[in-house]
Parts: C-alpha cells; structure tokens; sequence
C-alpha cells in the first residue's frame, strides 16, 4: 500500500480534511477550556484523566461534554 499526499487528494477530500480537523479542534479547546475553568467538585472523575482522554480524537471532547461535567439544577426564582 502506498502512502498518499497532500498533492494526491482531491479538492472534496482536501476539504473533508479539513472541516473533520477544524471541529476536532474545535471540540478539543472547548472541552478542555470547560476543564480548566468547571471546579473539581463540578467534573465527574478526575481532571488529569478527563484532559488525557479529550486528546481522543473525536471520541474524547464529545465524551467529556456528555458525561465529564457533573449536572447542576438550575436556580429557581
């Protein structure tokens, strides 16, 4: 098997390319921006753990923001 290029890709997968990588970083900074600012008491788990595992491609960061954050109950007026 050969390896393929950046030149051997056509203009669609370029794109493709680089859409899929503009939301996993994207992804990425918004879940571990959430880290570093949500309180310990605030994270399901260890912080070190979640920040290694949203590393994960995709996986991690969707990981993270579905179960990482502890629920809150919203103030009732």
């Amino acid at each position: 098997m050969t390896r393929r290029h950046w030149k051997d890709l056509t203009p669609t997968q370029r794109a493709a390319f680089v859409s899929a990588s503009a939301v996993q970083i994207g992804l990425a900074a918004a879940a571990w921006t959430d880290l570093a600012r949500r309180p310990q008491e605030r994270v399901n788990g260890r912080k070190p753990l979640w920040a290694a595992a949203i590393a994960v491609n995709f996986v991690g960061p969707i990981a993270y923001l579905l179960w990482g954050r502890a629920k809150t109950k919203a103030p009732t007026p």
